[in-house]
């Protein structure tokens, strides 16, 4: 099991990366995260739902999607509740407080799912969450220690030197754990250095003689390192600067954004001027805007109207600008969402920005499934442009603009294209990933001879450049000794 001493310490690009290194040596391995807390996510071939950086080490693990690599995913709808996914299906919404009362029954689903895993793989590769020294969740505690003792697993713990103090955070973390807890402790890691390694030496050894653990890898600051976030939006890199860039798309930040890995085609395509706008950043021109997923609909469109984007898109699209609106941004386009049962909150019904003649009304039951389709053809004048993604929603949408669909998935029509062709709107998750419909799309936003780019091959190529580093950097033998070996840590 991976713990951190702090979020984005690296513990899932570390899972990641051992997936595929054992992958590699042909070991039959999963990964594993008993409960995360993300708004990005993936659908499984069954149906379920999990946390996006599960499906991403199981790519790199080389197996299919199961809900029980993460039994547990908690989607944030307000400052103080999350909708609650229980092996791949929403059992509804809980306050912080009755999700305490709740965990027995979330750890029997843990437990059940880590049995399945176990009967299926050799190997399971544990993601920790946060981290393990938060005092006030020690009760109760699914997604670390408390996991990591229940299901007798050895731990290693990693920490990101880039953010300072690395040496306070892997020794005071491990000093607030319990002896039992220490003692399943295997070793540190040291992650995204950069340096001369001589400097860190005698940090090195003072930490393996105060702590009495070894350092199991130092592993180096990869620029570039492209792959999907697990939830926090990325932030914008001169590592990302390219010089040939012609056309320029922005997206809001929207306080419950969800799937913002859709973007991830457009951010890193060299030709692209990629920006997303957050809370209280200027709007600038652009080519295109896109409204992206949410999991509170209601609440952002109303953040969205505070921001000025309403005026802003009506602005874009008087001076010819192209809209396109994924999911939640579809739902925030039409003229009214009604929410009759409460799924985001109170009851009621309240306006959408008016730019497409639909409705939309919240369903307590959710759609989860993955779709293969193609383009329509009034937005491209090429036949068969081929796209593939997954649908995560629980609304239902009517209206005259559906009549004129955007694409047509699994030979059902979905989405919108107004009627001047500006603006266009889909569930669709995953418009971008194919790169014939990227192209296509870009020339459709006025990018003429798009250059082509695989996100597919991209991430793949980046899981390589991460394995290799890992087989080079961090101790896996000794790893792979530990867990044969160990028959129990306490």
């Amino acid at each position: 099991m991976v713990q951190g001493c702090t979020s984005d310490a690296g513990k899932s690009v570390l899972v990641a990366g051992l997936c595929r290194v054992l992958k590699r040596r042909g070991l039959s391995v999963a990964p594993f995260k008993p409960q995360n807390m993300a708004l990005n996510s993936a659908v499984t071939p069954d149906g379920g739902e999990i946390g996006r950086a599960q499906a991403l080490q199981a790519q790199a693990a080389g197996v299919p999607l199961s809900v029980h690599m993460n039994p547990v995913l908690l989607k944030p709808n307000t400052d103080t509740g999350a909708q609650v996914i229980l092996q791949g299906h929403s059992i509804g919404n809980l306050e912080a407080l009755a999700y305490h009362d709740y965990k027995p029954k979330a750890a029997a689903a843990v437990f059940d799912s880590y049995a399945k895993l176990s009967q299926q793989y050799d190997y399971i590769m544990v993601e920790g969450a946060g981290s393990p020294a938060e005092i006030n969740l020690r009760a109760g505690d699914i997604a670390n220690m408390g996991f990591a003792e229940e299901a007798d697993c050895p731990v290693i713990i990693i920490a990101d030197i880039d953010r300072g103090g690395v040496f306070a955070h892997l020794a005071g973390t491990l000093a607030l754990l319990s002896e039992s807890e220490q003692a399943r402790v295997k070793g540190f890691v040291i992650n995204r250095f950069r340096g001369d390694i001589k400097l860190l030496e005698s940090g090195l050894d003072w930490l393996e003689e105060y702590t009495g653990k070894p350092v199991l890898g130092v592993l180096p600051y990869l620029h570039g390192l492209h792959l999907d976030a697990e939830d926090a939006v990325p932030t914008a890199t001169a590592e990302l600067v390219h010089q040939d860039k012609k056309l320029r798309v922005v997206v809001p930040v929207l306080p419950h954004i969800s799937n913002h890995t859709d973007f991830e085609p457009l951010r890193l395509h060299p030709q692209v001027d990629f920006l997303f706008v957050r809370h209280q950043e200027s709007i600038p021109p652009a080519d295109l805007m896109i409204l992206p997923g949410s999991k509170n609909v209601g609440f952002d469109l109303s953040w969205l109207r505070d921001q000025g984007w309403d005026e802003a898109l009506k602005r874009h699209l008087r001076y010819g600008g192209k809209v396109i609106g994924i999911c939640g941004g579809l739902q925030m386009l039409g003229m009214l969402i009604h929410d009759p049962d409460g799924v985001e909150g109170k009851p009621a019904s309240y306006p959408g920005l008016g730019l497409l003649a639909l409705e939309t009304t919240l369903q307590t039951s959710k759609r989860l499934t993955n779709c293969v389709g193609m383009l329509a053809g009034d937005i491209v004048a090429e036949a068969d442009i081929a796209v593939k993604g997954y649908e995560i929603h629980a609304g239902v949408s009517q209206g005259e603009a559906l009549q004129r669909p955007a694409l047509y998935l699994d030979g059902q029509a979905d989405g919108a294209l107004s009627e001047d062709g500006q603006i266009m709107a889909t569930y669709l998750h995953g418009l971008f990933d194919t790169p014939q419909a990227l192209t296509a799309l870009l020339g459709w936003a006025g990018l003429g001879n798009a250059q082509h780019f695989d996100m597919a091959a991209l991430r793949e190529q980046q899981l390589e450049r991460l394995a290799d580093m890992l087989e080079a950097d961090l101790k896996v033998d000794y790893l792979l000794d530990v867990v044969l070996s160990t028959e129990s840590t306490v």
